[in-house]
């Protein structure tokens, strides 16, 4: 297999515009949530982007064609492989406008369009796993020769369907994200797009490995041995071992029985535990971008030294978040866990320390 790197990265979300202000926000405590209603006494915090003004339309393009140009993509040929990954695509704009004749792609020409992009364009949406899969889609397509560069891009906008469908069942915090934390309560949602340019040509990351496991005997939960094969095929994929890992960027996302099923299936893969960090208190769980949001933001702050607040743990899990980045990574697990079944994990190699 040819060697596959992050040639680039771009994101824009409640953090702010950019990843460079999504870097000082972090370094300032973040951004509070916001309160989003989807009808009068159903309001939930959220950590929202900000509005640029114009329709969901206009918003959408200017967002992400400013995290794809950020991430160097549009300086390529634009002629390789480009994908989606989304659990909600263009939903916003059909509730705004009203129109729902186009399938499910169309979303995926639109944004091709805004970026003039000449290649394959691909849809990929597996609930909170879809950038997740996207990377190793594109890794795979790069690593066997198919291509020489991908953009991958992680979309999560503006909508209610998604707020609505989480607090329905009853799967959001009424205050606040505590990822690993005592009296953790539920997820806090959000919206980002992050933008993940993948390359043959030599930089600092570079994508080791990764996993795909799909187990739906708990359709919206986390299932431990579908975590524990998740972390061990990545692991095995990425020819490390369980020692090899000095950092684990986990789903955790405030939820009472998932961050418990994870830290349990980390403890049967990982002794003694490694370093462990959160984004979701910071970014929202953004969904079907997370896998590339998270992974942006992580990078950045691994080189810039910058690092989300750690809520107080919860001792019954034997594990906590890391309250400042390790004196040394070279190598970082990155998971999400999502409905459906969906557990995927992505292993990066850090250049500097490799």
């Amino acid at each position: 297999m040819i060697p596959v790197y992050v040639a680039g990265r771009g994101l824009v979300s409640s953090l702010g515009r950019d990843l460079d202000a999504a870097v000082a926000a972090l370094r300032h405590g973040g951004v509070p949530a916001v309160p989003r209603s989807v009808a009068e006494g159903f309001t939930w915090p959220f950590q929202a982007m900000a509005d640029e003004g114009g329709d969901w339309w206009a918003q959408a393009r200017a967002r992400v064609t400013r995290a794809a140009g950020d991430s160097g993509a549009l300086l390529t040929d634009r002629s390789g492989p480009l994908f989606i990954a989304s659990s909600s695509l263009d939903v916003g704009a059909r509730e705004q406008h009203g129109h729902f004749e186009h399938g499910l792609h169309h979303f995926a020409e639109q944004v091709a369009d805004w970026l003039g992009w000449a290649g394959p364009v691909f849809t990929v949406s597996t609930a909170c796993t879809s950038a997740s899969n996207a990377l190793l889609s594109a890794a795979t397509l790069i690593g066997r020769g198919d291509a020489h560069h991908a953009l991958v891009l992680g979309i999560e906008l503006p909508n209610r369907l998604t707020l609505a469908g989480f607090g329905s069942m009853q799967l959001l915090s009424p205050s606040a994200a505590r990822p690993l934390g005592a009296g953790r309560d539920g997820l806090v949602l959000g919206e980002a797009v992050a933008a993940l340019h993948l390359s043959r040509t030599p930089s600092r990351w570079r994508v080791a490995g990764g996993a795909n496991v799909v187990d739906g005997s708990d359709p919206a939960g986390a299932v431990q041995g579908a975590v524990v094969a998740m972390c061990q095929q990545a692991l095995i994929r990425s020819g490390l071992q369980p020692g090899d890992i000095d950092l684990v960027k986990l789903q955790a996302a405030g939820s009472g029985a998932n961050d418990a099923t994870e830290a349990a299936a980390l403890h049967e893969v990982f002794t003694p535990m490694p370093p462990l960090v959160s984004l979701k208190a910071a970014l929202g769980h953004t969904l079907g971008a997370s896998g590339a949001a998270e992974i942006a933001l992580l990078t950045a702050c691994l080189e810039t030294g910058a690092w989300p607040a750690a809520c107080a743990p919860d001792p019954a899990l034997r594990a906590e978040l890391a309250t400042q980045p390790p004196a040394r990574v070279c190598h970082v697990l990155a998971t999400i866990l999502g409905f459906g079944g969906g557990h995927t994990a992505v292993v990066l190699e850090d250049g500097a320390h490799a």
